[in-house]
């Protein structure tokens, strides 16, 4: 199976007992702050995937870092994965719970990448936009400066892009021509 799938499933899981336990927005919190450690700390990365430490030392490790700080189902679902030797899929775990949370909330990530910075009125045109187009309740536009794309944007929502940038144009254009050229 791979990590993925141990991922969700153990995520499917977690988010169950948090809706059962009605925690379910704490809980969210905890894991979103657990995502920015791991985001930010490579080296606790590292030591939750290697074999060779033992799950005692993880434990201690995880206890030292959250006890007391989150809820303590999180600290014990945690504690399970380890004791399970599944520590090294924790972090894709916390991913996968963020994004079965936003389905189920109706949540959806958007990133928007443009030329320049876009104006709010804007953004606000681009969540409406992606409001209509994929029944979302709620749009988390992430917006993004890439200056090598001349003008327009690259919109990616979920697993889809949208190329409207000049870059993207110019690229096709190379292509045609160097197609017509060889012919």
């Amino acid at each position: 199976m791979s990590e993925i799938q141990v991922a969700s499933r153990y995520a499917k899981s977690l988010i169950d007992l948090a809706e059962e336990q009605n925690s379910l927005e704490a809980i969210k919190t905890d894991i979103a702050a657990f995502i920015q450690i791991c985001k930010e700390n490579s080296q606790f990365l590292a030591v939750l995937r290697n074999p060779i430490i033992s799950p005692d030392k993880k434990i201690g490790i995880l206890n030292s870092l959250f006890a007391g700080k989150v809820n303590p189902m999180i600290l014990a679902f945690f504690k399970i994965m380890v004791n399970k030797g599944r520590s090294g899929v924790l972090y894709p775990t916390a991913k996968e719970f963020v994004n079965e949370y936003n389905k189920r909330k109706g949540i959806v990530n958007a990133t928007v990448i443009s030329a320049t910075s876009l104006s709010d009125e804007n953004k606000s045109q681009l969540v409406q936009v992606i409001k209509e187009a994929t029944s979302a309740d709620e749009i988390i536009l992430e917006t993004q400066v890439n200056s090598e794309l001349i003008g327009g944007f690259v919109l990616r929502v979920g697993d889809r892009q949208f190329d409207a940038s000049i870059a993207n144009r110019l690229q096709k254009l190379k292509k045609e021509f160097a197609q017509k050229v060889v012919l």
